[in-house]
């Protein structure tokens, strides 16, 4: 008789308790989301970039991996002992390279392509484009800079792209 009685008041503690959590958990992710101002961005990539994307990764197939929005200083480094180290590397740190090839069996980075729309064409955008040249020819990384269009064909970019990795 006492048997069913005990059975009871576990299973109702256990509820109790798994209520209890459910709340505090409630209210720890309403804390979070008013101290962190920050949501999930919709896409990685803009239909533009997304577009190019895919003709890409099928232009060079299998011979390499396609990143996107890869950080410059993953990519690049500033040589140890360089004087002023930390603002070189401050220049390339929150910048972002559109697409990098890499090998598939190291990843080395192999190649940096830049999507190049209208917006390229102001003389901050220049000096910026200039800068990245500059880096990627200083670091021995040749980069493949295809304006940016409707449309893309994937036999033209694979031509680019294998001409880009001839000259190194």
């Amino acid at each position: 008789m006492n048997d069913p009685l005990i059975i009871g008041g576990v299973i109702a503690l256990l509820i109790l308790v798994g209520l209890a959590s459910a709340v505090l958990n409630n209210r720890s992710h309403t804390e979070q989301s008013s101290t962190y101002p920050y949501q999930r961005r919709d896409y990685l990539l803009s239909k533009a970039e997304r577009s190019f994307y895919e003709v890409l990764y099928r232009a060079v197939g299998p011979d390499f991996h396609v990143f996107p929005k890869v950080r410059l200083a993953d990519v690049v480094q500033v040589k140890r002992g360089t004087e002023k180290w930390q603002s070189h590397f401050n220049r390339i740190n929150s910048k972002h390279v559109d697409f990098l090839l890499c090998s598939t069996d190291t990843l080395t980075p192999t190649l940096v392509i830049e999507l190049d729309d209208s917006s390229h064409s102001s003389a901050t955008a220049e000096a910026a484009d200039a800068f990245r040249n500059n880096v990627f020819n200083a670091a021995g990384l040749p980069i493949l800079r295809v304006p940016a269009r409707s449309t893309y064909n994937s036999r033209d970019l694979a031509d680019q792209v294998y001409a880009s990795l001839s000259h190194v």
